[in-house]
């Protein structure tokens, strides 16, 4: 091949190149000015569509925001509309209560105007009273001295003839009375025997009954006592609103003390921390289903103790809640003396001194175990624990004389029975037994001390004596300084007193005394 043929077919081939570049270009050129035209047509699109997804948007938010304004407003005027019921209400509340107050002042000036309009009237009966009294007076005179002139005796001599014919009279009669009560002394001497026997016994001693309130659960270390009390107390707080039993916690580094006045709820919280510190698992939930199951277990020994202990004294026929409230004595104490084990004492006493005496023993045993029954109830009474008792023993069918000898084992009931006075016996024996009770004496002197001091700052009061064990307050007060009248206010000032300034067991009797005595002396 030559040189020119060559020199052809390069230049052949970059003519060639030349040519496919300058159309590609154009092609290209070409097909990028559709794709930006298109491109550009698109964006516009997208603008016209934004702006107008812009503008529903903004109409949407502005609806929305009308909305929210609209509740607001609606909202704000309901809130407005209770504000003025309130107002309305309290304008109401107040306008009736002055109303009242105004009703009230009218009644205590009307009041006022009779109580003077009565007192003036007093005043004028007591003035014509005075003066029919002057005018008796004066014609007693007259009618006595007309009657001296008569009989011709004096009224000295008079009043000494007739001293002297009922002083006669008094003495035949007083040999006839003499004479039957020997002979009736003689038909009833056994029975009446009897009677001495058991007013001796009856004087030994007397009883009287305080309640532990505080039990100790001991712990290990400090670690058991704060996951007893919980993250912010939260523990402690369901332990407590759960039994109803206050927890003390940093009195001691050792122990919890556990609050109540209820026994069976210091054993169910004593039970409940027991088996949770066991368990090891403290939390509100784990509380509940303790402390529910506690219960149970609780209830369940109560009814079974009371079923044993009628058993094993051989007493039948009792009523299913007696046996329940004689199952709850285990958890109760007086002096530190279980109470279930002094009942069981004194039904044994009762049935022994029955039996000596010739008396119905299984009645005396049962109202022996019964006595105290009324010092674990269910609610608070308002009475004392003998007379509510009594009342527990007739709602459940108990014999009268068992009713009579549990409301009157503290003489707050008069005795109708042999039975009653044998309760009250071995009451007070079981509860003065060496060791069986404990009781500080220098402060049981000073309670009866402070008791008896209390009554001496009344004006008018003599001499002071407590009795029956500090259950009764005898005031002895002078009756030329004080009326009936203020006897009365002293009792009850010095009742509201006592209840308020001295703590003491079950209650006290305050019996004011006022006599008057005349004495004379036949020289």
């Amino acid at each position: 091949m030559t040189i020119p043929i060559i020199i052809g077919i390069v230049i052949g081939c970059v003519i060639g190149i030349l040519l496919s570049y300058t159309l590609l270009k154009k092609t290209i050129t070409k097909s990028s000015t559709e794709v930006l035209q298109r491109a550009q047509e698109e964006a516009k699109a997208i603008k016209k569509k934004s702006e107008e997804d812009a503008e529903l948007l903004k109409k949407e938010k502005i609806l929305q925001a009308k909305e929210k304004f609209l509740q607001l407003k609606s909202e704000h005027e309901k809130m407005v509309n209770e504000k003025n019921q309130q107002i309305a209400v309290g304008e109401n509340r107040i306008k009736q209560k002055e109303a009242s107050l105004n009703q009230k002042l009218e009644e205590n000036n009307r009041k006022a105007t009779e109580n003077n309009q009565l007192k003036e009237k007093l005043t004028k009966q007591i003035e014509a009273n005075t003066l029919k009294q002057a005018e008796l007076d004066k014609q007693t005179s007259i009618q006595k001295a007309k009657l001296e002139s008569i009989a011709e005796l004096t009224a000295q001599e008079a009043k000494e003839q007739l001293i002297q014919l009922m002083e006669e009279e008094a003495r035949a009669e007083a040999m006839v009375l003499i004479k039957d009560i020997v002979d009736e002394a003689h038909n009833t001497a056994n029975l009446e025997a009897k009677k001495v026997i058991i007013k001796a016994i009856q004087r030994t001693g007397v009883e009287t009954a305080m309640e532990n309130t505080v039990s100790v659960f001991n712990i290990e270390n400090d670690e058991i006592k704060g996951r007893i009390i919980g993250r912010e107390g939260r523990n402690i707080r369901a332990l407590e609103n759960l039994t109803g039993v206050d927890i003390i916690i940093d009195d001691s580094p050792d122990a919890i003390l556990l609050s109540s006045f209820d026994p069976v709820r210091r054993e169910i919280a004593r039970l409940s921390l027991h088996k949770l510190v066991t368990d090891g698992r403290i939390h509100p939930a784990r509380i509940e289903e303790v402390v529910a199951k506690t219960k149970k277990q609780i209830e369940q020994e109560i009814n079974e103790i009371g079923k044993r202990t009628c058993i094993d004294l051989g007493i039948h026929n009792m009523s299913h809640e007696l046996m329940r409230l004689v199952g709850k004595m285990r958890y109760r104490s007086s002096y530190g003396q279980n109470l279930l084990q002094h009942s069981k004492e004194v039904a044994n006493l009762c049935a022994t001194m029955a039996a000596e005496l010739g008396l119905n023993a299984k009645l005396a045993k049962r109202a022996g175990l019964l006595h105290d029954i009324g010092k674990v109830p269910d609610t608070e009474p308002e009475m004392p624990h003998a007379l509510f008792g009594a009342q527990l023993a007739e709602q459940y069918k108990e014999k009268p004389e068992i009713v009579n000898a549990i409301g009157a084992h503290h003489d707050e009931m008069e005795m109708t029975s042999l039975i009653a006075p044998l309760v009250q016996v071995c009451d007070a024996i079981s509860g003065a037994r060496p060791g069986a009770r404990r009781e500080v004496v220098e402060a049981y002197m000073k309670r009866l001390n402070d008791l008896e001091n209390l009554a001496l700052t009344y004006p008018g009061v003599v001499k002071t004596f407590a009795i029956q064990a500090g259950r009764e307050l005898r005031v002895i007060v002078g009756a030329e300084k004080v009326t009936d009248e203020q006897a009365n206010q002293i009792s009850f000032d010095l009742s509201k007193k006592i209840q308020n300034e001295m703590t003491y067991p079950g209650q006290i009797k305050i019996t004011v005394i006022r006599e008057t005595r005349s004495i004379n002396y036949a020289r």
